[in-house]
């Protein structure tokens, strides 16, 4: 049995999956990021022992956690759930399980997922992306992961799209993650004259009879055109798979390709901008992924 967890700003869940990919059970709780760090261990390992008392079995686990391992340090870097920066994560929960544990970035675990039996599923080269709260990226070759040399590999939300933009926690201004998150599409919205307290959903909704609204999206699909033209410049992958809470806009299929293929170095752009075939579950199943069956 392979146990897949993936710890997100408000919630973890669990996922417990077979040696063929079937889920046997899941947990979903709420993230005690307000009680934190050592709150956020033990809320990870009573998911992993509730899903083991469940299905009545002990399995590997696998943790898609937001930031990723310092190849320096060997504590976690670059999280957005900041309590966690500087922690060892992965070997806190290795005592607290007293077995092994293997943990990646959660976009790393959404592009294995969709990789191995998703939208990428057949395919060399695919690149997923997480458009939430936050903004990250993975990249899976011949189907095996490839996180890079300093484990940043995928990591697009920190590249500079407007230098003038906002101040990103990261240090930097105008980062991907700070325009094209949820939170930066409801800032763009607010900047329009879009009313306080909006949430990307609502700006989603209000589309059809808001122009603050249909202005705030425009604005955001010009922005994830560029910034995506930057990836497939330098990855030209064979599939763009999306994945989070803004992923279900419908504009992000029909109108980015067409701003994406005029910022692309080529006169034929035709790589697919698909979603996540398995959704919001791509995160915990690519988690538990990160151990092969044969090792479960």
């Amino acid at each position: 049995m392979r146990i897949g967890i993936d710890l997100g700003g408000t919630k973890i869940e669990g996922i417990a999956m077979d040696a063929s990919g079937h889920e046997l059970a899941r947990k979903r709780i709420a993230t005690p990021a307000a009680q934190g760090y050592e709150a956020i261990v033990e809320a990870i390992a009573t998911v992993v022992m509730d899903l083991e008392m469940v299905t009545g079995s002990q399995g590997t686990v696998g943790i898609g956690s937001p930031g990723a391992i310092s190849r320096k340090t060997g504590m976690l870097k670059n999280a957005n759930t900041v309590c966690l920066n500087g922690r060892p994560l992965r070997e806190d929960l290795a005592r607290r399980l007293e077995r092994p544990i293997r943990l990646e970035n959660d976009a790393n675990c959404l592009a294995l997922s969709e990789a191995r039996d998703g939208a990428g599923q057949g395919l060399r080269c695919v690149f997923a992306v997480i458009l939430g709260t936050g903004v990250g990226g993975g990249l899976v070759v011949d189907g095996t992961l490839w996180p890079g040399h300093q484990h940043i590999a995928g990591e697009w939300g920190h590249n500079v799209l407007e230098a003038d933009g906002p101040a990103c926690y990261c240090g930097r201004r105008g980062c991907v993650e700070t325009l094209l998150s949820g939170p930066g599409l409801a800032a763009s919205y607010q900047v329009l004259g879009g009313p306080e307290g909006s949430t990307a959903h609502d700006i989603a909704l209000r589309v059809g009879r808001d122009p603050k609204a249909r202005a705030a999206l425009d604005l955001y699909c010009a922005r994830l055109g560029r910034a995506l033209a930057v990836v497939v410049n330098i990855l030209d992958p064979d599939v763009i798979v999306l994945a989070g809470g803004l992923s279900a806009i419908p504009a992000l299929y029909t109108e980015v390709p067409t701003i994406l293929a005029q910022a692309a170095f080529t006169d034929d752009f035709t790589t697919p901008i698909v979603p996540a075939r398995h959704g919001a579950a791509s995160g915990v199943r690519g988690a538990a992924h990160l151990w092969p069956s044969s090792q479960a």
